[in-house]
């Protein structure tokens, strides 16, 4: 197997990693020294018939529908191939998530309004084009620094399954996230607002739930949607939180990666950073002089609507009479909402997810200077559905690894990697330890291997 070593096609790769359906994600640093992403797909996955020309042609559609000035997705800047591995690799975080800032408590109730806001703009705007998500959950909505919202792994999860998702799967995932984060509110305004827009979702559509969450903004903190609380929460969970010296640290590209090759056949630098309207440069500015697509129209209103949240009294009292107006639109909901109730109640016989063992490998052979070293754990679980909870940690210092797991009704074992890169002259006996936190009761594994220089 090639091994890229801490770095792949220029981006180099941290220790910080993570799990998912399609493989092994970790934060990384692309050659010119901006925060990235890359995704080492699941060698068991991408290897059937068919995977990995459908994952390149979802890829291709992101590219296209970034270029034409959408923003809200995450941008891939390549689809590589390194001896019989495959990574994706985006020109921008892939961390923290949503799922992220859930397991450290509940979200701001405006920060979580923006998010819902503008990841319901982001899934119209596909539908707009054509194309669906596939997968929308926790795991794979991503908060910036600057408390944006955008949507990673589009359209993966449909071309690892040869499926095309409907827009309804988008907008139950959608009204999924709505639940959840009025879940972790608790009793109250913002977390009924937040009930009330998931049944909207369900039953009316992404654009009614939008607005309704729009019209009655009064209801949150402060009766305004912002961004604020959110950008808070994501800079403390960022796994980039490192010191200034480690930002400006120059990037090593590997002098010999081996056959490295890209699957992608588009024009090279191609992929620009992520645009927030239609046509607008990030670095120029300029709008360009073209016929206004349905995918642009979608972001240009819900641009003027994001700035129009922050003006006048004026339009504050135009949103609260029509707030009066969506009143018996809310009985409707409610009544809608325990429909859903009832629903779910009836799918309550599945099992609840349960881990049956754990075990941990090391590599035996003794590691040599500067080494990552890489330690894989195996989960096996009963096979339900649901969210695995984890921590590696490390002997040799006090640095935590916190990871999340979204498992499948139809699978059992998992692998749950971690990279460690000693460096420097010792003789130790380094011992990783993996701490499965949730579903309880917590289980424990550990393995060493010899580093030596």
């Amino acid at each position: 197997m090639n091994n890229p070593g801490n770095g792949i096609a220029g981006f180099r790769l941290t220790e910080h990693t993570w799990m998912t359906e399609l493989g092994n994600w970790i934060d990384a640093i692309s050659p010119d020294g901006r925060r990235a992403g890359a995704l080492l797909f699941d060698p068991k996955i991408i290897g059937l018939p068919g995977v990995r020309d459908r994952v390149v042609q979802a890829v291709m559609t992101d590219q296209r529908l970034v270029m034409s000035g959408m923003g809200g997705l995450i941008p891939v800047a390549d689809v590589v191939a390194a001896g019989d591995q495959v990574w994706l690799l985006t020109a921008q975080a892939v961390s923290p998530t949503l799922a992220d800032l859930l397991a450290a408590g509940p979200v701001d109730p405006n920060g979580a309004a923006s998010l819902l806001v503008e990841t319901a703009q982001t899934l119209q705007a596909l539908h707009a084009s054509g194309v669906t998500h596939g997968s929308v959950h926790p795991g794979t909505v991503v908060v910036t620094a600057e408390g944006v919202s955008l949507l990673s792994e589009r359209g993966l999860s449909d071309a690892i399954r040869a499926r095309v998702s409907p827009p309804e799967r988008d907008a139950a995932g959608w009204a999924s996230l709505a639940r959840g984060l009025a879940a972790s509110l608790g009793p109250g305004a913002p977390a009924d607002l937040f009930e009330r827009a998931a049944a909207a979702a369900t039953a009316l559509g992404l654009s009614a739930a939008r607005d309704l969450l729009v019209n009655e903004r009064g209801r949150l903190p402060g009766g305004r949607i912002s961004r604020d609380g959110l950008a808070r929460a994501a800079r403390g969970r960022s796994a980039f939180a490192q010191p200034p010296s480690y930002a400006r640290a120059p990037v090593p590209v590997p002098q010999d990666e081996g056959d490295i090759v890209t699957l992608l056949h588009v024009p090279a630098g191609s992929v620009q950073p992520v645009h927030f309207g239609p046509g607008v440069g990030a670095e120029t500015g300029t709008q360009s002089q073209r016929p206004e697509t349905p995918v642009e129209r979608i972001w240009r209103e819900g641009r003027d609507e994001a700035a129009t949240l922050q003006r006048t009294e004026r339009q504050g009292r135009a949103a609260r009479a029509r707030r009066r107006r969506t009143i018996l639109a809310g009985v409707l909901f409610a009544v809608i909402m325990s429909g859903a109730v009832l629903a779910w109640l009836r799918l309550g016989n599945a099992p609840d997810l349960a881990v049956k063992s754990l075990n941990v490998v090391a590599p035996k052979k003794t590691q040599g200077c500067d080494s990552a070293v890489l330690v894989t754990a195996t989960v096996v679980t009963n096979g339900a559905p649901g969210e695995i909870t984890y921590e590696w940690r490390k002997n040799l210092d006090d640095e935590v690894v916190k990871g999340t797991l979204r498992t499948e009704s139809d699978k059992t074992s998992y692998k749950v990697p971690l990279r460690w890169t000693l460096q420097g002259r010792s003789n130790v006996k380094a011992t990783a330890t993996l701490r499965i936190l949730t579903p309880g009761p917590v289980r424990s594994d550990k393995a060493s291997f010899t580093y030596k220089c």
